[in-house]
């Protein structure tokens, strides 16, 4: 990482270069999982210094992959197998009960970061 990124910005580009091909963390995860900051911030940092690390596995919540990058995105989730759904109109998205990663070490799959903070 640059010297010259802020401190937060380098966090949350060290979050999205630990998740997993094929899984991703939402913005709000991401916040979450740093314990500062919040979606905005971390959406914020991702359009600004994003393009350098796996910027298609930090992703909105409802899954809608990001606009203006839809056919990058995909491309990418179909070569990590990231597990996608058909909305009824016949668009991809995300399957965020499956592809969602909890950030746990050496834990490939689950939601353990989302259940143990509202449980």
């Amino acid at each position: 990482m640059s010297e010259e990124l802020p401190a937060y910005a380098e966090h949350v580009l060290e979050v999205a270069e630990r998740i997993p091909p094929g899984r991703v963390m939402t913005y709000g995860d991401v916040a979450e999982w740093l314990g500062e900051g919040g979606p905005r911030q971390v959406g914020r940092v991702m359009a600004l210094y994003g393009g350098a690390v796996p910027w298609w596995r930090v992703v909105r919540a409802d899954g809608v992959p990001l606009p203006g990058h839809e056919l990058r995105a995909l491309e990418h989730y179909r070569a990590e197998a990231t597990p996608l759904r058909l909305t009824a109109g016949g668009e991809p998205r995300l399957d965020m009960r499956r592809a969602r990663w909890d950030g746990a070490p050496g834990d490939p799959g689950g939601d353990g970061m989302r259940d143990e903070a509202h449980t």
